[in-house]
């Protein structure tokens, strides 16, 4: 199966040469500020599980750039339980710049060649890099087929990020030497969709750029001679920079370290903003903030939401439970709305990881041992479950299940702190295809919201189901429509090639709906010939 849809976390540091040592530097100085990179990606690391890596720049080195990958967790990768081997992979990739990245695949490929960062050697240095990237390439296809339409051209890997290390390679080649920014500026005119990148090369210049859409939440922070970026605001605030100091970088936009001068420009115009709604239900760090608006707040906001359309009584024997960790927000704010107690009857295994990011043959298994229902506080009760969102409905299924079964809950109703998910992703969250989600073969044109409704909690074995409207998402976060990517929860895409596939995915699903009802497996939209988008 190709390793086509990500969703991943970025890492980087840069201490600028010649100036004195930044408080923020770790005790060996600045030559070793690389050293910061782990720790970064642990704050990131609800990003991605399957792999971590990095590459440093020490000038003072023979090899130049030196990356290190590894599958696993990033204490896993990096060794941080053992302090020996720990210190000697900082100490051997020591640098005063690097990158990092965190990774997930869609089947959870144990591939180490699909770790990044991406690292391409070169005699010239300024044409031998490392970068590492987040998002997905809505016309990967497209880009594909001309890069192979050349005979003498070859892809190792079926990834957008190869592709993109590709296209970088081409506006590098040739005599002269064009900026960081008019390299970024070229391959921005060939890219449809979601790419935060950090680069860096054998000259010791950075790169740390954001697609014109603002589809992946980018944060950077400067501190004196210090610069680091992060997919998540908290890894920078936990590292010590100050509030006020960390920004999310705008869309279309860039940083490049080059010269010993920190520059930040656009690269990169686009129609419209199309931040990613999902990253504040889900995918980010509630601790973190994302252009301008907090995630904590916008989860909040969205239980407030779920408590204005509550028609089911409630009494002394009612009380909200959230799917733990990221409906916590939600479920807390809704409870205190209704004048309800907010309980943890579902315990979370901490080890378990995150079932939405692992492969699909796993999710059923993990999401059974990954939550225990407590029978003390469940037992007789009516229970709003809050959850942030149903995708597959596989978690949701075996918690209900479970809750009945072994914590004798009365009666369980769900409340979804998102809309439906009728469309797929084509822009980095792992849902390709329409057959996958639950939601769209119940949605019949002209039935009342109530009967679908009624029709889902049947499915799940649920007393009742309410999601919110997609109107209420734009309201909770505080933003405008127009500033959103709301396409999973619209069908409407804000980039020409993410609309066409998704003709292509509903394509896919009519025609799997025609076969073989024991062939499940529909296939992924991205393994359509580039032809048909």
């Amino acid at each position: 199966m190709s390793q086509l849809h990500h969703e991943c976390g970025l890492a980087a540091i840069y201490h600028l040469p010649g100036e004195a040592a930044s408080s923020l530097c770790p005790p060996q100085g600045p030559e070793q500020v690389s050293r910061l990179i782990p720790r970064i990606l642990l704050d990131v690391q609800n990003r991605g599980q399957l792999s971590a890596g990095m590459t440093s720049y020490q000038p003072a080195r023979e090899q130049l750039l030196d990356t290190y990958r590894g599958l696993g967790s990033v204490s896993e990768v990096f060794r941080l339980s053992h302090k020996g081997k720990a210190e000697s992979i900082m100490d051997r990739y020591a640098g005063r710049a690097a990158i990092g990245h965190v990774r997930y695949a869609t089947c959870g490929q144990d591939d180490l060649n699909y770790a990044q960062p991406f690292e391409r050697h070169h005699l010239q240095k300024h044409k031998w890099f490392s970068f590492a990237f987040n998002g997905q390439l809505a016309n990967y296809a497209e880009l594909r087929d001309k890069l192979l339409a050349d005979d003498e051209h070859h892809l190792s890997r079926d990834t957008d990020t190869e592709i993109i290390m590709h296209e970088i390679s081409r506006e590098l080649s040739g005599a002269g030497r064009p900026s960081l920014v008019d390299v970024m500026r070229n391959v921005a005119k060939r890219f449809d969709g979601a790419y935060c990148l950090v680069l860096l090369n054998a000259l010791g210049e950075m790169v740390i750029a954001r697609d014109p859409w603002g589809f992946r939440p980018l944060s950077y922070a400067i501190e004196g001679p210090l610069l680091a970026a992060a997919s998540e605001s908290v890894a920078l605030l936990n590292l010590g920079f100050e509030n006020d100091n960390i920004h999310s970088l705008e869309p279309g936009h860039m940083i490049s370290v080059s010269g010993g001068r920190i520059n930040i420009e656009r690269f990169a115009e686009a129609p419209r903003q199309a931040h990613c709604f999902f990253e504040w239900v889900y995918f980010a760090n509630v601790a973190s903030s994302m252009d301008g608006r907090n995630v904590y707040l916008a989860r909040k906001s969205l239980g407030e939401e779920l408590a204005k359309l509550e028609d089911v009584p409630v009494d002394n024997d009612t009380i909200v439970v959230p799917v733990p960790d990221t409906s916590k927000c939600a479920a807390d704010a809704m409870a205190y709305r209704l004048g309800v107690p907010s309980a943890e009857g579902l315990i979370r295994n901490r080890y378990s990881g995150r079932t939405f990011i692992e492969g699909t043959g796993t999710r059923a298994n993990k999401a059974s041992s990954k939550y225990t229902p407590l029978r003390e506080v469940l037992e007789g009760k009516r229970v709003f479950l809050v959850e942030d969102s149903i995708v597959r409905s596989t978690t949701m299924r075996v918690l209900i299940s479970r809750m009945r079964n072994v914590g004798r809950a009365r009666e369980i109703h769900v409340r979804v702190a998102c809309p439906p998910i009728i469309a797929p992703c084509f822009y980095g969250i792992d849902m390709s295809t329409v057959s996958e989600l639950f939601a769209p073969k119940f949605m019949q044109p002209g039935q009342p919201q109530q009967e679908t409704f009624a029709e889902m909690a049947r499915e799940l074995g649920a007393d009742s189901l309410r999601y919110l409207h997609v109107d209420a998402i734009a309201r909770a976060l505080d933003f405008s429509v127009d500033a959103l990517c709301r396409a999973c929860i619209t069908g409407r895409y804000p980039t020409a090639h993410g609309q066409q596939l998704y003709q292509v995915a509903l394509e896919n699903a009519a025609a799997m709906g025609k076969c073989d009802p024991t062939n499940s497996r529909a296939p992924r939209t991205y393994e359509a010939p580039a032809g048909r988008v």
